[in-house]
């Protein structure tokens, strides 16, 4: 047989962008590995510099940033990232971005709108990426804007084992906070026993960002511990709206679990004055001190990385992690 058989082991390398590096330490930490050293700075004029410290050669990349304000400039950075790697020969490049960029803008609510999730998707795959690592992306089927593996996590999982040490179980009640998000309450109730389910009818103002009004409660929520579920928190004003319209309709009382905490102002006061009683998320983002408020609990999301990207760069199955659905 001719030609070279290299008996050279496979390698990960894990690299972490300036948006929230605590995060990629905290993933590296659990999968026992340094994160790689970078070099990275601002020009004077905002232009991005970025180069790998050490040779990633063959190595299968994942480069992790999570997409906090300005998410512009961080979404920039990770792309420049991808295409360092992929000009250091870098054998596979998985882009992780725990909060999906751009992840609502998915389709077109009028004419000449964008479709920017998709710009998004096409943006990591010119850059590099060979594959793409996110969590509880807004709508499922944006998986389908990327041409090539994605690995879509829950952070269900997370939230529910939590939640259920919080709730009576035989008097909970799941509650999605508009029609959309009906699939993912229907497994939410699935995973605390079948309980009841309802949502909140939501009207939206598409011409104007962050601007929903709360109707009604569509399902009977009197007397019931309500789980008002969603994949993300920005300026807050559809959960507290949605929290008030829950009471009004009867419930004893409300806790709210969410996967991203952007918290755009003025989020942490309207949900410290909205009345839940705990606000549940994850930490795929930064949520810094002057953004907390008592009633609000912050899960770690890196083991469930740590699991993601063992999974992949093993050639294992990330949709064992949930039970066989993802």
């Amino acid at each position: 047989m001719t030609g070279i058989i290299s008996s050279v082991d496979k390698r990960l390398v894990l690299a972490s962008g300036r948006a929230y590096p605590e995060l990629a330490q905290q993933v590296g930490d659990a999968m026992g590995l340094e994160v790689a050293s970078t070099t990275a700075y601002d020009f004077a004029n905002g232009e991005i510099y970025f180069r790998f410290n050490e040779s990633i050669r063959g190595a299968d990349v994942f480069i992790l940033q999570s997409m906090t304000s300005p998410i512009n400039k961080w979404f920039m950075e990770q792309l420049i990232m991808i295409d360092a790697a992929k000009r250091a020969s870098a054998k596979r490049i998985t882009a992780v971005a725990p909060f999906y960029p751009y992840a609502r803008q998915d389709k077109k609510h009028q004419g000449r709108e964008p479709v920017s999730a998709r710009l998004v998707a096409d943006l990591y795959k010119h850059a590099g990426a060979d594959r793409l690592m996110s969590v509880d992306l807004h709508a499922a089927q944006a998986q389908g804007f990327f041409d090539g593996p994605v690995d879509h996590l829950w952070a269900m999982p997370v939230l529910v084992a939590y939640v259920k040490q919080q709730v009576d179980l035989d008097q909970v009640a799941v509650v999605s906070p508009d029609a959309g998000r009906i699939r993912v309450a229907e497994k939410w109730a699935a995973k605390l026993g079948n309980c009841p389910l309802a949502f909140v009818h939501k009207t939206r103002d598409t011409t104007r960002p962050n601007v929903a009004v709360a109707n009604r409660v569509v399902g009977d929520v009197t007397g019931r511990e309500c789980v008002l579920v969603d994949d993300l928190i920005d300026t807050g004003g559809t959960i507290a709206e949605a929290v008030r319209v829950l009471y009004k309709a009867g419930a004893k009382s409300v806790l709210v679990a969410a996967t991203h905490a952007v918290l755009s102002d003025p989020a942490s006061e309207r949900l410290a004055g909205c009345g839940a009683q705990e606000v549940v998320v994850t930490d795929t983002v930064p949520i810094p001190a002057e953004k907390q408020f008592p009633a609000l609990t912050v899960l770690p999301i890196a083991p469930l990385l740590s699991r993601g990207i063992k999974e992949v760069f093993d050639d294992g199955s990330v949709t064992s992690m949930f039970d066989g659905v993802a």
